[in-house]
């Protein structure tokens, strides 16, 4: 049996930096997976997905060339080459993880790991073999997978989960979408600027429920604009499959058919057959659950990322990570969820941070709020990008910043000077005097903070 001062079961974001971190601090630490370094999110979610996202913007830029004078005939998708493109970023990507462990002296293990106890794990390694490891503590990173929702039928052939369709060699000419949340509405725009016939079918009354009002609006509208059909309130009862393609059926009797479905909707905590029983750690719905120090109910046994956590981020796995390593070594560290910036990679991308106007009415606040539109940048409009804003939610009192959201190119980007403003504590007003370079879309965030407190210089 190898000993260790941490073992990490799963070599996600939350997983892979939890060791290194661990590692870093000078501990002994073993980290078990199963699959490929990176997780969900290098191989099957963030990565691959941004990176066809990134070809998706670069040809909507395509055909609106010819605004800036630039003129392009026959530009076309070679999407075999797409996808080698992605391919290939996910395994550099993969292998860099592989050179980080190994320069931080982490001991990794290939194959399923379970507890079979509060510090004991038995490996079921890919050679065939099963590996016994003791370690003083143990950080659980197992993750999540696309759940299995028994009424579509899912073949990964004409009915796909989010891991199916990014290992499609052919685009489709037209998709349906069963979901309107984060992860749809992506997709949705990728393969809308890839080409796609797009149709999105959500059950509740509106797409990215969890958004603010304003900006859902917007987006919604400029999805409308590129073609993407938009369908709320869409409860599918059946689905029908045929050599023609897939048709979803709806409670309301209108049906709507494409050559492929894209199945968006939740999923599953990688909790089941990973020993937890057996050690005592308690879950609820299959979520283990932790402390804001990331440990279990079990002494010395942690926990991070979507298997645990309250947001399904990979950045915040990798926060989770860090504090649960430095618990781990003595260390003594707390979970902040306040600042977590959210980003939604459509076109226009959306990104947010704190809360919504809607939110912070609810929690008693007088709020006031300082809105900017790209349309009123001039960065933006030599860009040719003026689809989107800034909005900045405030205690008018105070003028503390509870919340801000951007929609518009690079808001991503955009969105974490906001982060560091709220986390640091500063007002609008502070925000507002801080001198930002000109000619830059950072200038939007300055101007939303000033007129949240009616002194914007370029809006009336």
């Amino acid at each position: 049996m190898s000993t260790f001062d941490v073992a990490v079961i799963g070599g996600g974001p939350g997983g892979y930096v939890a060791a290194i971190k661990a590692a870093q601090l000078g501990g002994t630490v073993c980290l078990i997976e199963q699959g490929d370094w990176g997780g969900t999110c290098l191989n099957r979610g963030c990565i691959p997905t941004k990176t066809l996202y990134a070809v998706a913007n670069l040809m909507t830029q395509v055909h609106d060339a010819g605004g800036f004078g630039i003129k392009i005939q026959g530009a076309e998708i070679d999407y075999p080459q797409v996808l080698a493109h992605k391919n290939e970023t996910v395994a550099k990507l993969t292998k860099g993880i592989g050179q980080l462990l190994k320069a931080n002296r982490v001991h990794t293990v290939n194959g399923f790991g379970r507890l079979t106890g509060s510090n004991t794990i038995e490996v079921d390694t890919s050679e065939g073999s099963v590996e016994h490891i003791h370690a003083s503590r143990i950080i659980i990173a197992t993750g999540s997978e696309p759940a299995n929702i028994p009424i579509f039928e899912i073949d990964e052939r004409q009915v796909l989960t989010t891991t199916g369709v990014l290992e499609l060699h052919e685009l489709p000419k037209s998709l349906i979408i069963i979901g309107g949340g984060v992860s749809g509405c992506e997709f949705a725009s990728i393969f809308n600027g890839l080409g796609t016939e797009i149709t999105v079918l959500e059950l509740l009354p509106t797409i990215l429920a969890t958004e603010d009002t304003q900006v859902v609006r917007h987006v919604q509208q400029s999805m409308k604009r590129k073609g993407i059909t938009i369908k709320t309130g869409a409860n599918v009862t059946h689905v029908e499959k045929s050599e023609a393609g897939v048709t979803a059926k709806l409670e309301s009797g209108e049906e709507f058919s494409a050559q492929k479905m894209l199945i968006s909707i939740g999923r599953q905590l990688n909790s089941e057959n990973i020993g937890l029983e057996r050690a005592g750690v308690q879950t609820e719905k299959g979520k283990i659950i932790v402390d804001e120090r990331m440990e279990t109910s079990v002494p010395g046994v942690y926990a991070v990322g979507d298997v645990c956590s309250r947001y399904a981020l990979a950045h915040v796995a990798s926060a989770e990570g860090v504090v649960a390593a430095r618990n781990c070594m003595g260390e003594e560290a707390e979970m902040d969820y306040g600042t977590v910036p959210w980003c939604v990679f459509t076109i226009p991308e959306i990104a947010r941070v704190g809360m919504t106007e809607d939110e912070a009415a609810s929690e008693g606040y007088e709020v006031k709020v300082g809105r900017f539109p790209y349309a009123a940048s001039g960065k933006a409009i030599g860009m040719r990008e003026t689809d989107g804003f800034v909005k900045i939610v405030s205690d008018s009192e105070a003028g503390d910043i509870l919340g801000a959201h951007i929609v518009g190119a690079h808001a991503s980007d955009l969105i974490h000077e906001a982060v560091v403003a709220i986390g640091l504590g500063a007002t609008v007003e502070e925000l507002a005097h801080t001198i930002h370079a000109h000619p830059t879309l950072g200038e939007a965030v300055m101007e939303s903070a000033e007129a949240a407190y009616d002194r914007a210089i370029h809006i009336m």
